[in-house]
């Protein structure tokens, strides 16, 4: 069975950058849809980014756009996350998943344990 694992996280002050990777191990990732998701506390969670299968095709939600991007190494089964010009508001525990491309979290089959951001004001 195929496992996702975040990593990358971190503290940092407001207009930093981080970059978030996700490492898929197992063959069953190779052609799926890779998404980002974040869940602040007291909040649900929300869609942040997309990629598709080879990576042809992008997604962010208005509040990343500009300032996220998402790519992905298929070559190492992994997905990233470069996150620039960080706000407050962007602090959340952030997971990566498989599945189908899009923006609905419902989408998407397999999870990881998601690593957490913390922007400080």
């Amino acid at each position: 069975q195929g496992q996702l694992v975040e990593s990358g996280g971190g503290l940092v002050h407001t207009g930093g950058s981080l970059r978030l990777a996700c490492a898929a191990s197992g063959r069953i990732f190779d052609t799926y849809s890779r998404g980002w998701f974040r869940q602040a506390a007291g909040k649900e969670r929300e869609f942040v980014a997309a990629i598709s299968y080879p990576g042809g095709w992008t997604m962010y939600a208005d509040s990343v756009k500009g300032r996220f991007t998402i790519s992905r190494d298929n070559a190492r089964n992994t997905v990233y996350l470069q996150m620039n010009s960080l706000k407050a508001e962007d602090t959340a525990l952030y997971y990566c998943a498989a599945g189908s491309y899009g923006s609905n979290k419902d989408k998407y089959r397999y999870w990881g344990q998601g690593t957490q951001v913390s922007v400080s004001s």
